[in-house]
């Protein structure tokens, strides 16, 4: 069976933080699972499998990083590496921190496959500050384990127990930040809907991504809905404003695009770095929310996030750029339809007919599906006829299907009805269709007709 390499490669307690010390400890290295208190990590060719631990301020010795450094001798000269899978081809980084601790100690840094490291570089640091290094390392063809090792190479005093302090190491991949983009709720959804977007930042890499700054262009088609921007999960959560230079987000109206600095000791004025998963491995998540405009309706929307990054594993920062994958969100159909009803005479006399005459016109941005006008005539009209330019009436249910009517066309009914008795008659009709209707207050429309008795030779005409 094949076993799948991994992308990321880091060190293990590069700093030497775990477990915490009082002062300085001898512990077991990590081969030593039965030790209730061992280093993690980090292994040792001295034959006690003993790595020693300092305190930072521990005989007036500061740690070059974190709270802790490491001894490379304890009891013993020895080696003290880290194996690791590695993919050939690879460029990994290193940097260390050393220092005597009476005087003058070197040490040499061995990188290769286990059994036949190759010496890189030799270090002699005094007792008064920490030197500081960096380089790479090309991992050769077919060598899936590489070794990082540090070998005692001699020690101010000559004491086998005395030398080479060590602090903040680091040998691994370059940061790798992978974007992932949802889309909330999934969809189809209607215009007026809101739709709220997750980005998730992941570093796949090695080293910290630094600088991270994460921008995503509100998509056309959508408004931003105004104090929606939130860190979810991550260094620094909570709701943020949409004003510039109030936290580590905004929203540019001037650009259309919401811009979140992400990661630790991220503020208004810059950026901060975000680990790689083995020690965040949700990563960071932002949200934002947008409205669907009617100019989407019927449509896709498509979305994309970027985050802009920085490598300082190097001598100079390396730019470097992701980008998510499109979270689209389906839109259904609208169609703005009206009605307008109109009487060709406002007064009657009973047995005269009543004409009406109804106009639906859909204004989009759709075709309209399944459309009917509700038209019932009131009982004191009798049914005659129904003339349309589409569709059907059916005089039993007063409802005019008209069916499908494309974006900017209008359907046209004349409908006739006798008048049977006196007074005032309203009728009304109301038209709907499949699709939402962004506009509905023009959906009904009603005309008022005066139906007088038929007059005799000494009557008045007059509406009851």
């Amino acid at each position: 069976m094949t076993i799948p390499i991994p992308i990321r490669v880091a060190l293990a307690n590069g700093s030497f933080e775990e477990p915490v010390v009082t002062n300085y400890e001898i512990l077991p290295d990590a081969s030593q699972p039965q030790a209730p208190k061992r280093v993690p990590g980090w292994l040792t060719t001295a034959t006690d499998h003993k790595i020693e631990l300092w305190r930072s301020g521990f005989q007036g010795v500061p740690s070059a990083d974190g709270a802790q450094f490491a001894e490379l001798n304890a009891n013993q000269v020895a080696t003290l590496y880290q194996d690791l899978p590695t993919t050939p081809g690879t460029v990994l980084y290193w940097r260390l921190h050393h220092r005597g601790r009476s005087g003058d100690d070197t040490m040499a840094l061995d990188i290769g496959a286990p059994g036949a490291v190759v010496e890189q570089r030799r270090f002699t640091d005094g007792n008064t500050a920490w030197g500081h290094y960096t380089g790479t390392y090309t991992v050769p063809d077919g060598q899936t384990t590489t070794r990082f090792a540090f070998r005692s190479v001699s020690a101010a005093g000559g004491n086998q127990s005395v030398g080479n302090f060590l602090d903040g190491v680091f040998f691994g991949t370059a940061p790798l930040v992978v974007l992932t983009k949802s889309a909330i709720p999934v969809g189809p959804l209607e215009i007026g809907d809101v739709i709220t977007y997750r980005v998730t930042a992941r570093n796949e890499g090695g080293g910290a991504a630094e600088a991270l700054t994460l921008t995503d262009d509100i998509p056309a088609g959508t408004t931003y809905l105004p104090g929606s921007l939130r860190v979810v999960e991550g260094p620094g959560t909570g709701a943020r404003s949409d004003q510039e230079g109030d936290d580590q987000a905004y929203f540019d109206a001037q650009e259309n695009r919401v811009v979140f600095h992400l990661g630790d000791g991220a503020t208004a004025e810059q950026p901060g770095g975000l680990p790689n998963t083995e020690t965040l491995p949700a990563g960071t998540t932002v949200e934002y929310r947008v409205t669907i405009d009617e100019a989407a309706a019927g449509g896709l929307i498509t979305n994309t996030a970027t985050a802009t990054y920085e490598n300082h594993l190097g001598p100079t920062p390396e730019p470097l750029t992701a980008t998510s994958g499109e979270a689209v969100t389906e839109v259904l159909p609208a169609a703005d339809l009206s009605v307008v009803k109109a009487a060709d005479a406002t007064t009657v006399t009973v047995g005269q007919t009543v004409t009406y005459r109804l106009t639906v016109r859909n204004a989009g941005p759709d075709q309209a599906t399944g459309v009917t006008v509700t038209d019932p005539l009131p009982a004191t009209l009798a049914f005659l006829s129904a003339t349309g330019s589409t569709g059907l009436y059916d005089p039993d249910t007063g409802v005019w299907s008209i069916g499908t009517l494309a974006n900017g066309a209008t359907a046209t009914l004349t409908l006739r009805a006798k008048a049977t008795a006196a007074g005032s008659v309203t009728n009304t009709a109301t038209v709907r269709g499949e699709e939402k209707d962004p506009r509905p207050a023009d959906n009904t429309d009603a005309v008022t007709v005066c139906v007088t008795r038929a007059p005799s030779c000494c009557d008045r005409p007059r509406c009851d």
